[in-house]
């Protein structure tokens, strides 16, 4: 319960007026049926009453009358504000909070990030944030006016009618519901839970079949992958029937509540009024107010149904907003910036070490090294060496457990984030590419790159000819880059590095799934476009510890 606390309360500070104005709202909303309808049957009981005296002619008919109205009316108008004024301040609320997921999840660390899958970081955005709606719309609000409700309702029956009628219709409708709704709440917990992680697999599973159905085919999985996700939506259904099963149980269990504190405050008023302690009308409005306040606890058998679902969002998304995930640090508070200078070496690293947390010996060792601009230098070693651990140093996604990193002589710590990336790219071994035409992908890297550019880039990594065969600048990309090869796309994502004209480029084995002849024109047109530029490539292949000034050699073996 502590997480959906945590989220209330993030949603009422986000929405803090429109939240309490709300929440009174609701309260007068409340009061106004239990007003009307206990108005209403003390009005008929005392009219009959005064007919059957004789005095029918006296008694006045007109304040009551205007005074039903008047609450009908307000009631009407309360509802129509308080529904208005409590959904927009949720809404925009879960706007607000899948705003800063997105920002948490950009911000993740790189060993976090690149193990992210895109339809489990979309549920989360998604589904979790839905599923919240229902903490303040479904459960706090309601609940806490239904008490105050209560409360208020004990004290305007012990001043108008009698404190035994009022003990007896609060206290029996807050023993009735809170059974109701803890007992519903114990037996819903757990299928409810289970009905969302079935929806969230669905959703993961059938987006996966969507996206994949080609290579699903071609692997003779696709027929599997659909019963997969099939068999994840008839499990979700099934716990959907059980939850129903629940909420109408709830539903019941409040329903004889409301009927046996009815038949209660009609039985104890009808004695009160035998005795002579209360008149008939008075006697009369314990019954109706009893049946009034089913209103404050109706909400109950929906909150029940849904509070696994919304306990288990609430955790995954206060966790992910509470806890934010720590990232390298940068001196962002550099107000001038740092420039680039060509007088020193691009890099200078000096006894560089690297631990990961879990691992029993670390990844890399006193480890140094110095490149100059204009110079190359291929890191070379067995799989599992730190090559592309090196890379990720240096690009400052990861962060040494000692040593020094030098930047054009400036320590990488020091480095303004914006010019950190403007000056170093880093091109990873797996890189992603969007739907939309070449120019498209090109244009993320410079949007203002002419088209003149665009081929000067396609050029230098060999892939020029391969694109005018294809139709050009023009030619459509599917998902993830689905209309190139392999190789294809590898060279398209270098063409796009190039344009950003960094001082210093990584490339993580750049000329993979390419042959010796092409692997070897991709290099050197790299070169040839970037004839300034120090570069540094984790490489595996002759070809390119060849066509590198320098090479160094990483050992992975125990140190």
């Amino acid at each position: 319960m502590s997480a959906l606390w945590r989220i209330f309360l993030l949603v009422l500070r986000d929405q803090k007026t429109a939240l309490i104005r709300g929440a009174a709202l609701s309260v007068a909303v409340l009061l106004a049926g239990v007003g009307l309808l206990g108005l209403s049957g003390w009005f008929i009981t005392a009219a009959a009453a005064a007919g059957l005296a004789g005095v029918g002619a006296v008694f006045d008919v007109f304040r009551p009358s205007a005074m039903v109205r008047f609450l009908a009316l307000g009631r009407t108008a309360a509802r129509y504000g308080e529904r208005l004024l409590t959904h927009d301040a949720t809404l925009r609320a879960l706007a607000s909070i899948r705003v800063r997921l997105l920002e948490v999840t950009a911000a993740a660390p790189f060993e976090k990030a690149v193990r992210l899958r895109g339809a489990r970081a979309l549920n989360r955005l998604m589904a979790d944030v839905d599923a919240l709606d229902g903490v303040p719309l479904r459960l706090v609000l309601p609940i806490g006016a239904g008490l105050l409700a209560q409360v208020l309702t004990f004290a305007a029956l012990w001043w108008l009618v009698d404190i035994r009628v009022a003990s007896l219709v609060v206290s029996g409708f807050l023993a009735g519901a809170g059974l109701a709704f803890f007992w519903s709440a114990r037996a819903a917990v757990a299928p409810s839970r289970r009905a969302e992680t079935a929806a969230q697999a669905f959703r993961t599973r059938f987006i996966d079949l969507i996206g994949a159905r080609s290579d699903l085919a071609v692997y003779g999985r696709l027929a599997g992958q659909a019963e997969s996700a099939a068999g994840a939506d008839a499990r979700r259904q099934e716990d959907l029937l059980t939850l129903d099963r629940i909420e109408r149980r709830a539903g019941l269990l409040l329903s004889v509540t409301g009927t046996l504190v009815a038949a209660g405050a009609l039985g104890l008023g009808m004695v009160l009024a035998q005795s002579g302690d209360l008149s008939p009308g008075l006697a009369a409005i314990g019954f109706f107010v009893a049946l009034a306040l089913m209103e404050t606890v109706a909400p109950l058998r929906r909150a029940t149904a849904d509070l696994g679902r919304m306990m288990l969002a609430a955790r995954r998304v206060g966790d992910g907003l509470i806890h934010t995930p720590h990232t390298a640090p940068v001196a962002a508070s550099l107000s001038s910036g740092t420039a680039w200078s060509r007088d020193v070496d691009a890099l200078t690293i000096t006894d560089l070490n690297f631990h990961r947390p879990e691992a029993l010996r670390p990844v890399l060792e006193n480890v140094s090294l110095s490149l100059e601009m204009g110079h190359s230098l291929a890191i070379t070693g067995p799989s599992g060496s730190g090559k592309s651990t090196l890379l990720l140093l240096i690009a400052h996604l990861l962060t040494p457990e000692s040593g020094r990193i030098l930047l054009s002589g400036t320590p990488l710590e020091h480095w303004v984030e914006t010019d950190l990336r403007a000056n170093v790219m880093l091109v990873p071994q797996r890189s992603t590419l969007m739907a939309g035409t070449i120019a498209d992908a090109l244009h993320l890297a410079d949007p203002e790159a002419s088209t003149e550019m665009l081929w000067a880039a396609l050029d230098a990594v060999a892939l020029a000819s391969v694109i005018r065969a294809k139709g050009g600048l023009g030619f459509q990309l599917g998902a993830r880059g689905e209309g190139l090869s392999g190789g294809e796309t590898r060279r398209l994502v270098l063409a796009r590095a190039l344009l950003r004209k960094p001082k210093l480029l990584l490339l993580d084995e750049p000329t993979e799934g390419l042959d010796h002849t092409t692997a070897r024109a991709v290099l050197c047109g790299i070169r040839t476009h970037l004839p300034q530029a120090a570069i540094l490539t984790a490489s595996h292949r002759p070809v390119e510890t060849e066509w590198a000034d320098q090479v160094l050699e990483l050992s992975d073996a125990p140190k």
